[in-house]
């Protein structure tokens, strides 16, 4: 671009002096400076008036033929750059495409962010820091622009076409986030990507608290409702804002763990294995076992579905983890003690 912009200059410099030295020369070989202007210009242009005056002498004639010459050659010249803009510049526009697309066919397990408004603005600078390899896909062209300003990979078109989701490698993605403001929009692209890829990880934005369940039967795996959550935040900004604030402080919450560390306390997993003493257990049960030495949070069950609170009743599957809370080592020794017990009574049977 810069050289097609150096070129124009040239250019136009070599023509504004070509007509100032002809004009010149010819109020020099006794003509009128009107005359002198009017013969430059149909010579240079090609109009084809003839000569203003017959051009008797040698040097008037040669001088006139440079001035062709020259004036022709600085407007192809100047025309040639303009050319060569215009075409560098669908040539770059080509190119920036061409890698583009080469970069998304080759992304594998990676994220692709539908929508690029505040919500996929915010994502998409996360993932970036997190060194997440993602591709946003956006129909708003300031939109695009500014993503791709950003150094972000974008695609434009409209996420709930079947081919595009294709097209940015939907088969090899590893999770979907579907965040524009459209409820039916998420419903449609979660709809769409679960056929698909049933094995993606489907993450959806809902505006309404009825869309949940919509997004749900569609193939969403988790549901965000950001005014639910705005709400929720407020409100306990406003019973609780001290203690909202205390964990909202990366160095408090530093602080908070150093000191559940001290007391040798912390957040831990106790995964239900097959074959574990634990298996068709109850939550209450396992409260027992444990003889106080931890305290349940939640349950997690093999389909990644999350129980806060679990009621004592509830029976334990192989494949559940629950969440505790407890002194460090305990937990280890606990579930070591059990999945031993259940081997040692697997080989007595045996022997037996």
């Amino acid at each position: 671009m810069q050289e097609s912009l150096k070129r124009i200059l040239t250019g136009t410099v070599i023509f504004i002096l070509t007509l100032i030295v002809a004009v010149i020369g010819y109020v020099l070989f006794g003509w009128t400076l009107l005359d002198s202007i009017y013969m430059v210009v149909i010579t240079i242009f090609g109009v084809g008036y003839g000569e203003v005056k017959p051009l008797e002498t040698a040097s008037e004639k040669i001088f006139t033929m440079m001035v062709i010459l020259a004036g022709t050659t600085s407007a192809v010249y100047i025309v040639g750059g303009f050319v060569q803009m215009v075409a560098e510049g669908e040539i770059n526009r080509a190119l920036d495409s061409h890698r583009k697309h080469k970069d998304i066919k080759q992304l594998e397990n990676h994220a692709i962010i539908c929508g690029f408004g505040r919500m996929g603005q915010i994502l998409a600078q996360q993932l970036q820091q997190d060194r997440q390899s993602f591709v946003v896909i956006e129909r708003e062209s300031d939109r695009i622009a500014k993503a791709e300003q950003m150094g972000y990979l974008v695609q434009g078109g409209n996420a709930t076409d079947e081919n595009l989701l294709i097209l940015v490698g939907i088969k090899k993605a590893r999770v979907l986030a579907t965040v524009l403001p459209d409820d039916a929009a998420n419903v449609f692209i979660t709809l769409t990507a679960r056929g698909l890829n049933p094995g993606l990880i489907i993450l959806a934005r809902g505006e309404l608290p009825t869309t949940e369940k919509k997004l749900k039967l569609a193939g969403a795996d988790k549901v965000v409702l950001p005014a639910i959550i705005g709400g929720m935040r407020m409100a306990n900004l406003i019973t609780r804002p001290s203690a909202l604030d205390f964990l909202e402080n990366k160095n408090d919450c530093y602080y908070l763990d150093e000191l559940l560390g001290q007391i040798n306390v912390q957040i831990n997993e106790l995964v239900v294995k097959q074959g574990s003493t634990l298996v068709n257990k109850t939550i209450g049960q396992l409260k027992v076992k444990g003889k106080g030495t931890f305290i349940i949070v939640a349950l997690r069950r093999q389909d990644q579905t999350i129980i806060k609170d679990p009621d004592h009743n509830l029976v334990l599957n192989p494949g559940d983890t629950v969440i505790v809370i407890g002194h460090e080592g305990d937990i280890p020794r606990f579930a070591r003690f059990h999945e031993m017990k259940s081997k040692m009574r697997y080989r007595g049977s045996k022997i037996g």
